[in-house]
């Protein structure tokens, strides 16, 4: 099997990578692009799915995952250059230097911003657009790529799987990887894949029929990786909701196979049900209008508890609500 070609892919592979959004904003406009409505456009932050404001609540989010590394995203992160270093050099600060940080972007940075980025990200990833592919070898990316691993970067470029991969093979030479992820169908970018007679692969998966396909030639390098859709959705997920779950679950959460967390809840209880009141007090939680405590004992108990009886299946942190069970 071929090695990951980059350290972020290994941490990516762990579920070990905080994903840091450093902002939505981006000047380029390409038809690909997957980002989500919500926050496409926008100069919002986010570590992980939670919108923050500060450095310092980077931090917290990458200790409750016991993050690696971090990988920063966008639109653009270096529309916002200085929020980059600021949110970079405080999770430095705060892990030191094991802490592998990598940057993803659409620019080819000079050096003025490479010195910027000096000992506070490890690894850049450059994602020349699709429209200066035919001519990469005489592009800027080159001259950044160069620039950057002489200045003790780890380089590479990450693209959409695009039926033009091939004309990236000339850039091999001036840099240590190329990954290529696996070109998936979204909310924004739907009407231009229908434009180009673009289908999904399949009613489960978010992935383009035919991508794969497209990387097959040049995916025989050994700097090249390929990132399937699908390892994305069912691992590279998973493995870092289990990570954020083991640290932050309740003692009557149950933590799924995915990483989801289970319990119960018993709507608009204000009073502790007599049944309860022996159970040690780690053992339920007066939340946001309701009783919440183990889902096997409310489906154990229903018959003898009030209210509206609920099972709860969602993201670790109070995130994103995956199915709800009334009892």
């Amino acid at each position: 099997m071929k090695r990951l070609p980059a350290t972020g892919c290994s941490l990516c592979h762990e579920g070990a990578t905080m994903v840091l959004f450093i902002t939505g904003l981006c000047r380029r406009t390409c038809w690909y692009c997957p980002l989500s409505r919500e926050r496409k456009g926008t100069d919002q932050v986010y570590a992980n799915e939670h919108r923050i404001t500060s450095p310092d609540e980077a931090v917290a989010v990458a200790i409750r995952m016991s993050a690696l590394g971090t990988g920063i995203t966008g639109g653009e992160p270096l529309e916002r250059l200085e929020r980059v270093v600021a949110f970079a050099g405080k999770l430095k600060g705060e892990f030191g230097s094991a802490h592998h940080i990598h940057l993803y972007t659409g620019h080819a940075p000079d050096k003025a911003a490479l010195s910027s980025l000096a000992g506070i990200v490890d690894e850049i990833r450059m994602h020349p657009p699709a429209e200066c592919w035919d001519g990469i070898a005489a592009s800027p990316y080159i001259r950044s790529a160069q620039a950057a691993r002489q200045m003790g970067f780890e380089v590479g470029m990450e693209v959409p799987a695009l039926p033009e991969l091939d004309l990236l093979i000339p850039a091999l030479p001036a840099l240590d990887f190329l990954n290529i992820n696996e070109l998936e169908w979204g909310e924004t970018n739907a009407p231009q894949m229908r434009n180009r007679g673009l289908v999904p692969e399949d009613s489960v998966h978010n992935a383009v029929q035919g991508a794969r396909a497209w990387s097959t030639a040049i995916c025989s390098h050994e700097k090249v990786h390929f990132c399937s859709s699908a390892f994305k959705d069912s691992v590279q997920l998973r493995k870092r909701l289990v990570r954020v779950a083991g640290n932050t679950a309740r003692p009557f959460d149950e933590i799924s196979d995915e990483g989801t967390i289970i319990y119960g809840r018993m709507e608009g209880i204000t009073t502790l049900p007599d049944m309860i009141r022996d159970l040690p007090e780690d053992h339920f939680e007066f939340r946001e209008g309701g009783l919440e405590l183990a889902w096997w004992i409310l489906f154990e108990q229903k018959e003898r508890l009030p209210g509206e009886k609920l099972i709860i299946e969602r993201y670790p942190e109070r995130g994103i609500i995956v199915e709800v069970t009334a009892l």
